[in-house]
């Protein structure tokens, strides 16, 4: 599902099509959310971590797909992505280990505080080029997908963030 056109910044039009990989990769995670608090039974914590560990599943899984054209888009953009080739070839490996520790309810106040630190730092990145309007295409999905930067980068990376920071204190 590749646009012929690219969107760059929020001061463009996008149709619902432009975002239709993102809704599909979230209908699966709320779906995944679903079905393990039914079979293993409800709570607002559980909940939380099998939201944490199906994002970080599918979205690692997804930059796995082309790892080099990854790490090449994430570090257009990602504040220690730019600096580090090596951590931008290693984040989708990170994602997929926060996600099995969450999935697996291991050592979770650190995998908490991690993926708190991580968000953050991806925000000040997003954040950075929303306010610069920079052609940046987003590689939350990797590249597979042609997905715009906007504002809703900058959201999941802050609502990720808020829920590691929710859960080290409930």
């Amino acid at each position: 599902m590749h646009n012929e056109h690219s969107h760059t910044t929020d001061t463009q039009s996008y149709t619902f099509k432009d975002f239709m990989p993102l809704i599909a990769a979230f209908s699966a995670i709320a779906l995944f959310v679903v079905v393990r608090q039914w079979w293993y039974g409800t709570s607002f914590s559980s909940g939380m971590y099998d939201a944490m560990a199906g994002f970080f599943l599918l979205f690692g899984s997804m930059k796995l797909l082309d790892l080099k054209g990854f790490a090449q888009a994430y570090a257009t953009y990602d504040v220690l992505a730019k600096k580090s080739t090596i951590y931008a070839y290693a984040y989708p490996f990170i994602e997929l280990v926060l996600g099995m520790a969450y999935l697996w309810r291991l050592y979770l106040n650190v995998i908490n505080v991690i993926t708190l630190v991580l968000m953050l730092v991806s925000a000040v990145g997003v954040a950075h080029e929303l306010r610069q309007q920079r052609p940046v295409a987003c590689a939350c999905l990797g590249t597979v997908f042609k997905l715009p930067m906007t504002y809703i980068t900058l959201i999941e990376d802050l609502a990720m963030a808020a829920m590691a920071a929710l859960m080290l204190v409930i």
